[in-house]
């Protein structure tokens, strides 16, 4: 089975079967119809792609609903931990945090559904992250919290004073106080 479960249920990684040989690997990034077989039903329609270097910390966020996304997260080149947040009000996991970590050397992706903040730091020299989206970027609906709320207490696994966060990302607020639409739906 490629998947596996998490802490939080819903949040999922996936293990894509990896053919390797004399002459490298090959594998299946995402094929539609593995994901169905297993209940999940989800159309992707944009791809964004990042590369940072050591230190940086991207995160946390997420777009409000209507224009919620799930993502499914994955590393090009480099290692990263890899953290998603239950943010939906009324959930017995709200405030938790999975964190896992994805390498290309792993191959390991990150499915992330709607109701969870997202964010990554970089643990090698540099990193090229990739991931789908089943919805379109709105600006409107961007959200998120600080990624050092003290609310999670994250270890980022990036020493103090290495830490590189964007001045939009260190204007963000705590998770009691940021914008939120998500709820719980059992």
């Amino acid at each position: 089975m490629p998947f596996k479960t998490s802490e939080i249920p819903g949040l999922l990684i996936f293990e894509p079967a990896v053919y390797k040989d004399d002459r490298g690997y090959f594998f299946e990034s995402y094929n539609e119809e593995i994901f169905r077989r297993q209940g999940i039903d989800i159309r992707f329609v944009q791809d964004n792609q990042s590369y940072s270097c050591y230190g940086v910390i991207r995160g946390l966020h997420c777009q409000l609903e209507p224009y919620a996304q799930a993502k499914l997260v994955r590393v090009l080149q480099g290692r990263i931990l890899d953290i998603a947040v239950d943010i939906r009000k009324g959930s017995p996991t709200y405030g938790k945090y999975v964190s896992i970590e994805l390498s290309s050397d792993n191959k390991l992706q990150f499915l992330i559904p709607p109701g969870f903040l997202h964010g990554f730091s970089v643990l090698s020299e540099t990193a090229d992250v990739a991931y789908k989206c089943d919805n379109f970027y709105n600006q409107g609906s961007e959200a998120g919290i600080r990624y050092d709320a003290p609310e999670l207490n994250i270890d980022w696994q990036v020493p103090p004073g290495k830490a590189i966060v964007s001045s939009k990302d260190l204007e963000l607020p705590n998770l009691s106080d940021m914008r939120n639409t998500f709820q719980y739906k059992g």
